[in-house]
């Protein structure tokens, strides 16, 4: 039973989303936006680590998982999500926290099948795996995301190096 804490990383807004694994299952604990205020990089960026920082206390989560940063047009806007990132990992260091990081695609794939889905199908299929009354507000729903990924992903390895080893096993015997 493990409780994953996803973040959705952003300069003005950084969702995050909790679940709790068991079994095969994923229970929704809760989900959220840290909104930064200011003009000044260095204080949002100590927003985000503050309010990361809170929700793992909070919640108290085994795993952390983030989306990567992907190549943006706009270096400026690449480099303010880096940051952005950059002190969402450092709170969950911090807490000795696991870290792991999936493209958007990845996520995406994890959650609605294809790579290239969009928001609305994001949000909604969140909304469908974790039994949600609504769907949640979009930076939020991919904050969910990544932490089903990371879930699903986690499974998978775990299920390969079983069959690795049953067929390792079985080789040598």
């Amino acid at each position: 039973m493990a409780i994953i804490l996803g973040v959705d990383p952003g300069s003005r807004i950084t969702g995050y989303g909790v679940i709790q694994c068991q079994g095969r299952h994923q229970i929704y604990l809760g989900s959220g936006c840290i909104r930064t205020s200011g003009e000044e990089l260095p204080q949002r960026l100590k927003q985000i680590f503050d309010g990361i920082s809170e929700i793992i206390r909070q919640y108290q989560p085994d795993e952390f998982a983030i989306e990567r940063v992907f190549l943006a047009k706009n270096a400026d806007s690449a480099l303010k999500l880096g940051q952005a990132r950059g002190a969402a990992i450092v709170a969950a260091t911090v807490a000795n926290l696991p870290v792991a990081e999936y493209s958007a695609t990845q996520i995406k794939s994890a959650v609605v099948g294809t790579g290239r889905a969009k928001k609305e199908q994001v949000q909604h299929m969140i909304q469908q795996l974790l039994k949600l009354p609504a769907a949640p507000q979009a930076d939020a729903a991919d904050a969910l995301g990544v932490a089903v990924c990371h879930y699903h992903t986690s499974q998978s390895l775990i299920a390969l190096s079983g069959r690795a080893t049953a067929r390792t096993y079985g080789r040598y015997r």
